[in-house]
């Protein structure tokens, strides 16, 4: 496949299944790319939906690659999947993010030898993590400002799970005591060091909800990892730090495609 090359695209609602729950998503399919493409799972951040990657998925498309966007259950008030916000964490998103993996394998159009992972701010933690519990399944990732603040965070507010209330208002959200009960004791840097091939980090300089530091941590636990800083960029891209964020994250699946 050539880099200049342009495809069109279409995108079809798709659902995916994790026990009783259903997990809705909007998947991009190029058009006469190949029999079999490359394939990304979008994951969104705390509070947002599958519309976060948007911006990315109608330019990784354009390229040839197969793009699946989704909502966590409980991921936000707004998410069209199952579940309640008081009822999400990280590892019931891990759980979702597996489930639409296993869905995604098993698309006749998706190279499942190319599959990557992407994800902004949770929605980056979240698949660092499921790429740590599945290294052999997932070719690379690409973490936009992922949130290795978390279980730091957690401990920081609750020295026990007794101290920990049925129900909370966490930044812009009601959360259950699901969502900080697992993190109490829980290091995020411990677990996702357990995968080996090479890791694309993107921060900006600028973010004032996940610090630029977390990422340079995670630079020292990685076997192989890159960390690209965006000069100004805070915790969300748009305009010129979107177009060279996607210039960077077409580069490294590019690079890591095996054909």
């Amino acid at each position: 496949m050539s880099s200049e090359a342009s495809y069109q695209y279409e995108t079809q609602e798709l659902y995916a299944q994790r026990g009783e729950n259903q997990i809705y998503g909007v998947v991009y399919i190029p058009k006469d790319a190949g029999e079999k493409m490359p394939a990304v799972i979008f994951s969104h951040g705390f509070g947002g939906t599958h519309s976060v990657g948007t911006q990315y998925a109608e330019a990784l498309a354009q390229k040839g690659y197969v793009v699946y966007c989704f909502d966590f259950c409980g991921g936000s008030p707004s998410s069209r999947s199952d579940g309640s916000t008081l009822e999400m964490s990280l590892f019931t998103e891990q759980a979702d993010l597996e489930a639409v993996i296993s869905m995604m394998q098993g698309l006749n159009y998706v190279d499942r030898n190319n599959l990557f992972l992407m994800g902004t701010s949770q929605g980056g933690a979240v698949s660092a993590v499921t790429g740590a519990a599945h290294p052999d399944e997932i070719r690379g990732m690409a973490l936009l400002y992922p949130a290795f603040l978390l279980s730091e965070q957690a401990n920081e507010m609750y020295q026990s799970p007794e101290e920990i209330p049925d129900t909370s208002f966490f930044l812009w959200m009601d959360v259950g005591r699901a969502y900080f009960e697992p993190l109490i004791g829980y290091d995020i840097y411990e677990e996702i060091a357990a995968y080996e091939g090479d890791v694309l980090l993107i921060h900006g300089d600028a973010d004032s909800i996940v610090p630029l530091s977390y990422s340079e941590r995670a630079l020292e636990v990685y076997p192989s990892a890159e960390l690209k800083v965006i000069s100004g960029g805070g915790h969300g891209f748009s305009g010129e730090n979107a177009r060279e964020v996607i210039r960077l994250i077409l580069e490294y699946f590019e690079t890591h495609r095996v054909s």
